[in-house]
């Protein structure tokens, strides 16, 4: 079961000690885990020597990408024409992140779009391929609340934001794969002043 949100100590300290970690983000059709559709996946696993693999695949929604979502993240009808499904790629990424802790930027949103998918496919029957769990049992951590507490008093905490203020440079915003690569440095950023000032109320 996942840790308690607010509860980071563990993954800075699991960082220290050179554990595995795999941030992720995804681009989706729109904000309702239910109704809306994942469109891009990427990640970057990494310890504390540096990234050890990358992963980004655009996904086919089955539905059309909305003009509202395709203005944020620039992605079109056109370029997920032809691109495997979710249920096609879902099992790789759960290799990918297999005993790895789990890192997003607002990471309620973007597992509950994993989960979601994974809890309408388990316990099914046929010829389909089935998840092994109906939701990630990863341990997650946040970086957008670990910011909040690392970096307090801050008028915005979106990635964008924070990775400017970090001095961490986006390539392609709002796309999956570069926005967790940024997710990656932004946690990396938050153990920094965490590790220099162990033992105080950082890590409480």
């Amino acid at each position: 079961m996942a840790a308690p949100l607010e509860s980071y100590d563990w993954a800075l300290e699991a960082y220290r000690g050179g554990a595995v970690f795999t941030a992720f983000d995804i681009e989706t059709t729109g904000l309702d885990a239910q109704k809306d559709r994942i469109v891009e996946l990427g990640a970057v696993k990494f310890d504390n020597r540096g990234p050890i693999s990358r992963f980004n695949v655009l996904i086919d929604p089955g539905i059309p990408m909305p003009e509202a979502a395709g203005r944020v993240n620039n992605i079109t009808d056109k370029m997920l024409a032809g691109q495997p499904s979710l249920e096609e790629v879902l099992p790789d990424f759960l290799r990918l992140i297999k005993d790895s802790a789990v890192i997003a930027h607002n990471a309620p949103f973007d597992y509950g779009f994993i989960n979601q998918n994974l809890k309408e496919s388990y316990g099914r029957t046929g010829g389909a391929w089935v998840p092994p769990f109906p939701s990630l049992p990863n341990r997650i951590a946040d970086t957008l609340v670990l910011c909040r507490r690392v970096f307090p008093g801050r008028s915005s905490y979106k990635l964008q934001e924070l990775a400017a203020f970090l001095q961490i440079k986006a390539v392609s915003a709002h796309r999956a794969e570069d926005d967790a690569r940024l997710c990656m440095e932004i946690f990396i950023a938050c153990a920094k002043p965490a590790i220099a000032t162990q033992g105080s109320d950082v890590l409480e």
